[in-house]
């Protein structure tokens, strides 16, 4: 019995100098009661100090189906965000000032075609009838407004916080004013549509050069300029209308001022 006593006083011993050397300092730590009970378990051997760790392959993640939620989600992250976004082939630098304000308006009626090809509502799924329906809806407006100059500016002035839409946004320029009511009153008096050629034409280049002021100013970043003249072609665009709408003694309608 003493002889065992001593064995294992030595085997102690052995052990506590083995968990203060440099490279058992580095080893987990065991408690002396976990250390005896193993001692008794391998007759009197001193228990190695390092711990066994048995490779485990690693394992397999199980991934549950989206909910319909998180599909929502998901398409919503990669919807387009402007209208610029539904024709990457007429846009791909995107908006101005990185591309120009007036675009190829060929291109994208052809693009604008084949979006509609591929999202008719009518080729859509039953379950998925309301977001294609949803979808055209977004398509076809965005295409009205980046066809037409004045709507296109107007929309890109909305995505920079400036409205100028509203009919309450006026120019107090007093000449332009006067201008536009000449215009107004020359298509009033129009009695015929042959007269109407020299007051489209005149009406016309007014359009062009506010066209290109806009040009200018979308490529520079003078969002004042812009506004400015964006409401200025709002005048002429109205002028337009009321050559469009003329009808013999009742001229062309009513002016937006």
């Amino acid at each position: 019995m003493r002889r065992q006593v001593k064995k294992d006083a030595e085997s102690l011993i052995t052990a506590a100098r083995h968990e203060l050397s440099p490279t058992a300092l580095r080893t987990p730590f065991i408690c002396s009661n976990c250390r005896k009970a193993a001692l008794r378990r391998s007759g009197g051997q001193p228990m190695p100090l390092h711990r066994a760790f048995v490779s485990m392959a690693p394992r397999r993640q199980q991934t549950s189906a989206p909910s319909a939620e998180q599909q929502h989600r998901q398409r919503e992250s990669i919807a387009p965000q402007t209208h610029y976004d539904f024709f990457p082939q007429t846009f791909p630098e995107g908006q101005p000032p990185k591309a120009p304000f007036t675009p190829d308006l060929r291109r994208l009626r052809k693009e604008f075609l084949q979006i509609q090809a591929k999202t008719h509502p009518d080729l859509a799924p039953q379950q998925q009838k309301r977001q294609a329906e949803a979808l055209s809806m977004r398509v076809n407006e965005a295409y009205k407004t980046l066809q037409d100059p004045l709507r296109r500016a107007q929309y890109l002035l909305s995505l920079r916080g400036i409205d100028v839409e509203d009919e309450s946004a006026k120019l107090s320029e007093k000449e332009l004013l006067m201008e536009v009511m000449e215009a107004r009153e020359a298509v009033e008096e129009v009695e015929n549509e042959e007269d109407l050629v020299e007051i489209r034409k005149v009406n016309t280049e007014r359009i062009d050069q506010s066209v290109a002021v806009l040009e200018k100013a979308f490529a520079e970043g003078h969002m004042d300029r812009a506004a400015q003249e964006a409401i200025r072609l709002r005048y002429w665009m109205n002028i337009e209308e009321s050559i469009q709408g003329w009808e013999k003694g009742q001229g062309g309608g009513t002016l937006h001022h």
